[in-house]
This record gives structure tokens, sequence and C-alpha cells, in this order.
């Protein structure tokens, strides 16, 4: 069991750590050569230049400034000095609201902190309840002497935790609701104004029914011809480019190699470079590099070709899917939002996703194995839930000095040592947690491109949500339940029935110590190693020494990255829970996670200024899910606490507890009715407004060329092809005006998708059709 000198030395080692990464940044960042890994987000903007192309050769490369180095602290003001309004502007809503999160966590927890410490610390201290238990096998230490733990059984202090809870609860959801309403203001303002988008004008449709007489695209055109004659603009059908986009992706890879070994020649001409055509270059003849990747090329190219021939050709290739435009936004709006057909499986419309935003490979997959492939993701995430107990039970093991010397009792004269043994039970088991969840966030993501999703947002959104499930069971639950049961085996074995309740009861708090332990080794150091960006850096100079030709190479060496947001959002989550679990229970814990949203918020907003490119911008749709999760959080802290004063004799103060999650779902319902549908559907109103005011504005602007291409796939966007007959195959009409391109030629003998006269009875002129 930690105890205050454990988790001192935790502290000191994890200050010290986080020191040092801030300092080494700070240093780092001022170099001029470091200048595009800690700036490259000004450089994407076009507007910061290099540092290298002036001044004196050692100033090009270290900075000679010994001021700068003075002021080697001043990236934290200007950090906090962009407004919100501005950042919107320069990095998105998306990021902006990210950085909400961490304002209300200190929104929430400074002053539950501050009412904590002043009325729930002097209660819990000025108990006697550790030495009074009847439990005197129960471990415990200072630390637990400020906690719930500290209190006699049936004590009439209970009220006071009964009393906070309910303060704690109130201040939260008051929290919760300004903040969903000022994000719901924000969202509706930003789409309001932001700039033209082809997503506002389009919608994607699924599951288009099979025609024998007609393709898709004439289908497609067809339907909305007849169903939404007035807006309908132009459509883009999905293709199964899956095949070619691995070879586009290998050729690119080729290009790397062959770039490589060009400027290696050019460096060194008395040499030409030569490989190993073998396995991994380990073996097999050897040939001349560059002559060896030119042909590579040059075989890649011709099969490039081909594939493009046949997803052109081949109508296996083209699926039930399109992207559909319309003349306004209005027009979108309404496909997006109803039902398109009596058969509520056909026809399925939504939103688009951002073009950039677009998985394409996952726009090949058929809509009904969907759910077959949902169903697979769900019983493999709980069996990766249910066994990832076992590396749980592991840390938990490490967390106390009498688990190690039972199971390596050859270490024992090792770990007696005070120092060792602050540093196993105060470091250890944090930074073994940390490092058995850090290829957790790329499995999920993995998980949730397999179930099908078709846009960046919603696959980093269901890894969230999955990630967010296993902190909860495996982390959280996974670290009380089996830590609380393998340190009190021997008095469970020990006990009656009727007392093991009560044995949990105190245990669970002491538990707070082993969290406290992982929030400094995620929260404080890992935080702080988030701003120094080593490994972007190591990448950096070795891409820029070895394979860097020109400025477009440079840039993309640079790698800014972006916010990880189904990696962070459900860490941030976690610290909610352990918060609003902790507060009434074990208030030393707050402080500890001040500091993770205080500090997170400062590094975050460094790096969205300077460094992050979002590679979307989804208009803060992610804030429900935010939302719901704290609610949650609350949720189960209510129920814990009701759980914990039950072992405590307090059957007086419990039963008031049972109003408290009543309340919060209530108000959860009320925030779901009242401002969710901000995320969820666009009103039409604003619609209208934004289509009305851009028409004044530009009434001679011709919408179609805008929007014709902008969902084609990206292997289909390179300078090498061009083919006119990919615009006959996508359903696009080429001419100036619109009107005339109302009808479409069709082969269709029956009226399965319209009860309207088909094309085939009216011929197949192009004409427009009577006023």
């Amino acid at each position: 069991m930690a105890t205050l000198g454990d988790i001192g030395v935790a502290a000191a080692i994890n200050i010290l750590t986080a020191i040092i990464f801030l300092l080494a940044f700070a240093i780092l960042r001022i170099q001029p050569f470091n200048d595009r890994v800690y700036f490259p987000k000004w450089y994407l903007k076009g507007i910061r230049s290099s540092p290298l192309h002036s001044g004196a050769l050692v100033s090009k490369f270290v900075n000679v400034n010994l001021g700068s180095y003075l002021r080697f602290l001043n990236w934290m003001p200007a950090a906090l000095k962009m407004p919100e309004p501005e950042l919107i502007d320069h990095a998105g809503l998306d990021s902006a609201v990210y950085l909400r999160i961490y304002l209300i966590g200190l929104k929430i927890f400074v002053p539950i902190a501050l009412l904590a410490w002043s009325i729930l610390v002097p209660v819990n201290w000025t108990s006697h309840g550790l030495q009074l238990a009847k439990l005197r096998n129960v471990t415990s230490s200072d630390i637990d002497k400020l906690s719930i733990s500290n209190i006699e059984n049936g004590s009439d202090r209970f009220w006071t935790h009964l009393v906070m809870a309910y303060a704690f609860t109130f201040w939260t959801c008051y929290v919760l609701m300004k903040e969903y309403e000022k994000v719901a203001a924000m969202r509706l303002a930003f789409l309001q104004n932001e700039q033209r988008r082809p997503d506002q004008f389009t919608v994607l449709v699924r599951n288009v029914p099979a025609d024998p007489d007609e393709s898709i695209s004439d289908s497609v055109e067809h339907f909305f011809l007849v169903n939404h004659p007035d807006h309908y603009l132009t459509h883009q059908v999905v293709y199964n480019a899956n095949d070619l986009a691995a070879l586009v992706e290998q050729k690119k890879s080729t290009q790397n190699w062959l770039d490589y070994y060009q400027l290696k020649y050019t460096r060194n001409q008395e040499h030409k470079p030569r490989i190993k055509t073998g396995f991994l270059g380990l073996w097999g003849k050897k040939v001349d590099a560059i002559d060896h990747y030119i042909a590579e090329i040059e075989k890649l190219n011709e099969q490039i070709l081909e594939e493009r021939k046949k997803v052109k050709k081949d109508d296996t290739s083209v699926m039930p899917a399109a992207f559909v435009s319309f003349k306004t936004r209005w027009g979108a709006a309404v496909c997006a939002q109803t039902q398109q057909s009596s058969d509520p499986t056909e026809w399925l419309t939504e939103w688009a996703p951002e073009a950039r935003e677009v998985f394409w490979s996952n726009l090949a997959i058929p809509y009904v194995s969907l759910t077959v492939r949902r169903l697979i993701m769900h019983i493999a995430f709980f069996f990766l839930t249910f066994f990832f107990m076992i590396p749980i039970a592991f840390v938990q093991s490490l967390a106390s000095i009498e688990g190690i010397e039972k199971n390596a009792p050859f270490l024992k004269s090792i770990i007696e040592n005070d120092l060792f043994k602050s540093v196993i039970q105060g470091f250890l088991p944090g930074i073994v947690l940390k490092l058995f969840l850090i290829f957790l966030p790329s499995i999920l993501m993995v998980m949730s491109k397999f179930e099908g999703f078709v846009s960046l947002s919603s696959l980093e959104r269901r890894a969230a949500f999955r990630y967010y499930i296993f902190n909860l069971i495996n982390v959280f639950l996974g670290s009380v339940i089996t830590g609380s049961a393998f340190e009190q085996l021997d008095s469970f074995l020990k006990q009656s029935a009727k007392e093991i309740p009560k044995t949990v009861g105190v245990a669970i708090p002491i538990k707070a110590t082993f969290f406290i332990t992982y929030i400094m080794v995620d929260g404080w150091a890992g935080i702080a190693g988030e701003i120094l960006r080593l490994k972007p850096l190591i990448f950096f100079h070795i891409k820029n020494s070895l394979l860097v030709k020109t400025e477009k190479d440079r840039e993309e060496a640079m790698n800014p990255g972006q916010i990880n947001y189904h990696a962070t959002e459900p860490r941030i989550q976690l610290y909610f829970l352990l918060g609003l679990v902790y507060a009434p229970v074990t208030p030393v814990l707050l402080p500890f996670i001040i500091i993770f949203f205080a500090l997170a918020y400062l590094v975050f907003r460094h790096q969205i200024i300077n460094v992050y490119n979002q590679e979307y911008e989804s208009a803060a749709r992610f804030w429900p899910d935010v939302h719901g999760r704290i609610i949650s959080a609350l949720i189960i802290a209510q129920i814990l606490l009701m759980g914990l004063l039950s072992t405590k004799g307090a059957a007086q103060s419990t039963p008031f507890l049972l109003f408290l999650p009543i309340i919060t779902f209530f108000f959860h319902r009320y925030c779901k009715g009242r401002y969710e549908p901000a995320f969820l559907r666009h009103p039409l109103k604003e619609a209208m407004v934004k289509d009305t005011l851009e028409r004044a504005r530009e009434p001679n602007f011709n919408l179609k060329p805008y929007l014709q291409k902008a969902y084609i796939h990206p292997v289909f966007k390179d300078n090498d092809y061009e083919d006119s007959r990919f615009d006959e195959i996508s359903g696009y009409c080429i001419e100036d005006s619109d009107e005339e391109c109302v009808t479409v030629p069709t082969k269709r003998q029956s009226r399965i998708n319209t009860p309207a006269v088909s094309h085939a009875s009216r011929g197949s002129s192009r004409s427009p059709p009577s006023k």
C-alpha cells in the first residue's frame, strides 16, 4: 500500500521528468534547424519562412541569441494570448471545442476541490475510523486518514458527504448545461459563417436498389430527378477502387525509395547504389538500385492503367452508393433528413462527410454486410476487454510489496530498501499500466475501420467510445475490484460473509493512491512529453537528410500530426470519472487532476496554434459524446457512493442519495432534447437564410462545376489521369446550363423506384420537360 512517502517519491520523479521535457522543448524549439518541427502549421499556411535561408552559417542551425534562452518560457503566455474567435479561424471549431473539454474540467473541479478541502478533509481527518475498525488486518496509510475510510461506521458525519454529493452534482450539471448551450451556439454560428463547401450541398446515398434495366448511375439520376426535381444538381457514384488505391500507394512507396537512391547517388557519384532483390533486401541478385526502382515504377504505371480501365468498364466495380449534390443547402438538408422510400432499407441518405474526411475504402463495403461486421466487432471487443483483466491484475500485484514478495521472494532483499519500495509502489504501477495501454487506441481504430464507417470523424468517435468503455471496465473498475480483492484476500478468507462488504467498503477508497500515481505518470509526464514531439523530431531529421529533395518533400517530412481524438478524449474522460468518484470519498486526489487539466490545456493550446493540422472539420460533432460520458461518470460516482455508505452503517443518510441518479438522468434527458438536435440535424431555416444571402452576393455563381468532381476518389485525381469518359460513367452532364440537364436516357422497363412514366416511353432525347 502506497504511503505519503511513496506518493512523494512518485511526484518527485514525475515532476522532474515533466520539467526535463519542458526544458528540452523550450531549448529545441528556438533552434533554427528544428523550426519546421515545432511550427509546422505556420509553414503549411505559408506565413512562416525557414530561418535556414538567411544569416550566418552558424546561426542557420544554432540560435546564438542569448536573450532568447532567457525568454525560454515565453511560449506559455503566447499560447494563452490568442482569443477564441481567432483560434477558430486559425485552427477550426473542432480544435477550439476540444480545448473546452480541459476548461470544463477546471470549471468543475477547482470549485469542488476548494469545497472538499475546506469541509470534507477536516471532517475526515478528525475522525478515528481506521484505528477503531474491527478489521485490523486491512492495510492503510496516512493518506487514508484524509478519506471517508477514516470515519467510524454509523457516524452522523456521513451527512456531510451526502450534502457535498448534492452540491457536487448540482455544480457539475450547471457547468455542463452552460457549456452545452455555449458549444451548440458556437456550432450553429460556425456553420452559418462558414465558407462554401461541397459537403454543405451533398448527401451520401447508400443501398441503391439494383435495377436490371439501368446502371447504378442512371438509377440514381433518375430517382432524384423525379423525387427532387427542383433541387437535384449532379451526382458521383462510388467505385470499388481499393485495389487501385493499393497500387497507387505501392507506387508512392517505390518512388520514395527511388528518390532516396537518386539523392544518395548525387552526393557520391563515384559509386552507384546497389541492392539485393530478395526478401527485405537481405539476399538475392544484386542490381543497380536506381534502374531497379525505375523499372518497378514503370511496371506499376502499367498495372495502374490496367486497373483504371477495369474499374471504368466493369459494372461490378460500381457500388450501390453515390454522392448526390443539390442546387441549395436547403435541398440537401431536406434530402439528408427525410426518408426517401417506403422501404426504409433502400435509398438511405445521410449528410456527406467533408471530402477530405471520407474513408474511401469503406465505401466499397456492401451495406448489407455492415450489421454482420459490427456484430463480429462487438464480440471481439468483449473478449479484448475481458482478457485484459489479466495484465490489470498483474499491475495491481505491483502496487503491493507483499504481492511481489509472495510471487518473487528472491527480490525481497532489494525491495525492502526504502527507496526501491517507494519507487515500486509509487511510480511503477502507473508506468506499467500506461505501457499496457499504449497500443490500445490503434487496435480500437482498426476495429472501427472493419465495422465500415465511412468518415474519419465517425471512425474516431466509435474508437473513442470503445476506449472509454475499456477504461471504465479495466482501468477503473478492474483496478478497484481486482486490487481490493488481491489486497484483502487473506482478510476475506478469515471473515464471515457479512463482514466482507465492510472490508470492500474500506478498501475501495484506499485505491486512490494507485490512481494518484497513474495520474502523475500519464497526466503530468505524459502531457509534458506530448509537447516535446520527440518521435516527429527524430523522423524529420532522418527524412530531411535522406529523402528530401524539394520544398514539397520537406513539407511532407514535417508531419504536423493532429489531435488524436480517439486516444485523447477517453483519457480525459477517465480523469472526469476519477475526480467525480473520489471527490466525496478521497478529496486528496483532486489537486492532481486539476494540475493535469491545467497543464494539458496549456500544452494542447500551444500545439493547436503552432503544430497540429487537422485532417477534417466536423464542427464539434463530438460534443454530445463528451457531455454524455461526463454524465455517465457522475451517475457512476453517485451509485458507488451509495454502495460505499451502505457498508459504513449510514442507513439513515444513504436513502437520500437515491434521488441523485434520477435527477442526473432527467437532467441529461433535458440537455439531450434541448441541445443535441443542433449536432444531429441542420435547421432548414438556417439553410434557407444562407442560400438566400449567397444568391444575393453571387447571383451568377455556377455551382455545378464546383460540385461536379468534389467527391471523385483520390486515385482518379492525379495529373496522369485525364479521361472524359469518366465523366460519362459518373453520371455527369458538362453543359453550362443547369436546365439542359433535366432528364436522363434510360432503358428501364419497370417502375421500381418511381410512379412516374419511364423515360424509355418518352424516347431517349435529352430535351427539357414541358412546363
